[in-house]
């Protein structure tokens, strides 16, 4: 049975650019007469805000994308993600650099602006250095077709670097949490925003050395502000407007390359993946 999700980060009101991933994974989800799940990606605490993902949860209500089942929140599966690090014990080591270190050492930058970690403290921690970080050791490479995207190839080492599992601060890292979850929950499919689409070969590394299923991945368009940004908290991203649910529905479809309508039932008959936009990012819908 195909088995989809969403999994938001509660860091504010849903936004339109979330709006486009939480119903482009419901229509593909529904279209195929299969399950929706809804995960609150809540790990890290200090981004959080604390009514954020209860306002997620009555937006998407009063929108009429119901999920299946108990909503899943990440802050409370930390046993799940432990067991996963005791099983990668022979592929990770603590590493005790500080950011302003990895920077001045870095291989240059990855796809999503992250610095490539060199492997300073693979062959073992520098005498007088305090335990940081848990990284996974990054080698070979990974290649996966995505539905929309197209064929994707990544070198671990050489574009990414040895990646965290476990931050400095104790948090278990977003790529781990993920592959853990995804197989946990059964997810056949993800269907979310292109910006995570160079996560994609860090996830599937994870499942493949923790034994774990790898589910079809289509990454859609993310929506961009009239400067070109993201949308998001951070670039000031409003919140969708629940009481005009009809005419954002219909502008997400729109951005969807999907016939507009304010009719779910109908929205999911019409549903076709191949009318989405085969690109990373467009400007959000007016």
């Amino acid at each position: 049975m195909y088995v989809g999700r969403f999994a938001p980060s509660p860091t504010g009101p849903l936004h339109f650019g979330s709006l486009v991933a939480a119903l482009a994974s419901w229509l593909d989800a529904r279209a195929a007469k299969g399950r929706w799940l809804l995960r609150i990606e809540d790990l890290d605490a200090p981004r959080a805000e604390p009514a954020a993902a209860d306002d997620i949860l009555r937006t998407l209500v009063r929108l009429g994308l119901a999920w299946d089942g108990e909503v899943a929140y990440q802050s409370r599966r930390a046993a799940l993600y432990q067991e996963a690090l005791q099983k990668l014990q022979d592929h990770s080591y603590w590493c005790a650099c500080t950011r302003r270190e990895i920077a001045d050492s870095s291989l240059g930058l990855a796809a999503d602006g992250a610095q490539i970690y060199p492997g300073t403290c693979r062959s073992g921690l520098p005498s007088g250095k305090t335990l940081r970080a848990l990284r996974l050791r990054a080698s070979g490479g990974v290649e996966f077709t995505d539905r929309l995207q197209g064929k994707q190839a990544q070198l671990l080492e050489r574009e990414i670097g040895d990646f965290v599992l476990r931050r400095a601060d104790g948090q278990f890292a977003y790529q781990l949490a993920v592959a853990v979850d995804d197989a946990a929950q059964g997810v056949t499919d993800v269907v979310r925003g292109a910006d995570l689409l160079d996560s994609t070969a860090r996830q599937i590394y994870l499942q493949r050395l923790l034994g774990l299923p790898t589910p079809r991945y289509l990454h859609v368009p993310a929506a961009l502000n009239a400067a070109g940004e993201k949308l998001s908290k951070q670039t000031g991203a409003q919140p969708v407007n629940v009481a005009r649910g009809e005419e954002e529905l219909r502008k997400a479809l729109a951005f969807l390359g999907q016939a507009e309508t304010g009719d779910l039932a109908q929205a999911v008959r019409g549903w076709d993946p191949g009318l989405i936009p085969a690109r990373r990012a467009a400007a959000a819908v007016p």
